[in-house]
């Protein structure tokens, strides 16, 4: 989804790498980098944009707020990795791309992740570090290739995806590094909704429908926070792997 007049960038409005604006409850976060691989200048990106949504909900007191995120090509939500980039930041995964899943998974508000198109290996844990995922019906896959990279999967990320998904799944996600379509990621369990339509914008106005249902519930505030670090306490404390939060 293109950004509107009104939406807010980052880090800043000379480098937009994603942007944010709202609609009536609903913070929308749209990344805007392509492939919208992580860098490290990317994940910054990303927990700036959460803290300013946070930072907004807290100072304007508001009752309801959730946070949609989408990607604005056509073909990707996340590619993943920038892996030339990322391996240039020694301790990469352990101190930026994981502590910016903590801070997603354990967000204040309700999060949901509008998959417009694929979302790989890193993509595919950023979409699954919210609270729920919407994926458009007629393309795009989720997979995690780690294994036939070949590459290890550090155990936040693998504690990640074994919480969020049924035991036979996780196994076929991590060990056949199997590509989910939207209609099989639902049967999974890996998605929580697809359109009957396809296209970008049926998959959007589903996800947002969902945050509106479930913005209400942010008037919880910090016991959000609470609650999300009690249904998940292995990923919460291996993703930041003894690191500050973000």
């Amino acid at each position: 989804m293109s950004p509107s007049a009104n939406a807010k960038y980052f880090p800043s409005d000379s480098e937009k790498l994603l942007s944010i604006t709202r609609d009536g409850p609903v913070f929308i976060l749209t990344m805007l980098d392509g492939e919208n691989r992580f860098t490290k200048e990317f994940c910054a990106a990303i927990c700036s944009a959460f803290d300013y949504v946070a930072h907004t909900v807290e100072t304007e007191s508001l009752t309801e707020a959730a946070l949609v995120s989408i990607g604005q090509s056509e073909k990707f939500y996340s590619n993943g990795l920038h892996m030339e980039k990322a391996l240039g930041v020694p301790g990469f995964s352990q101190t930026v791309f994981m502590p910016m899943l903590h801070k997603i998974l354990t967000f204040t508000i309700p999060t949901i992740a509008c998959v417009n198109g694929h979302a790989f290996a890193g993509g595919m844990l950023m979409a699954m570090a919210h609270d729920y995922r919407v994926m458009r019906s007629d393309r795009g896959f989720m997979c995690m290739n780690e294994i036939d990279l070949p590459a290890p999967l550090p155990a936040g990320m693998s504690a990640l995806l074994r919480y969020k998904l049924p035991h036979h799944i996780y196994r076929s996600v991590v060990l056949e590094a199997k590509r989910y379509p939207a209609k099989e990621a639902l049967a999974g369990h890996i998605v929580d909704a697809i359109p009957d339509k396809e296209g970008i914008k049926p998959a959007f106005e589903l996800a947002m429908a969902i945050a509106k249902k479930v913005a209400p519930k942010s008037k919880a505030g910090s016991i959000i926070t609470a609650i999300k670090d009690d249904m998940y306490p292995e990923p919460s404390s291996f993703l930041l792997a003894g690191m500050p939060k973000l």
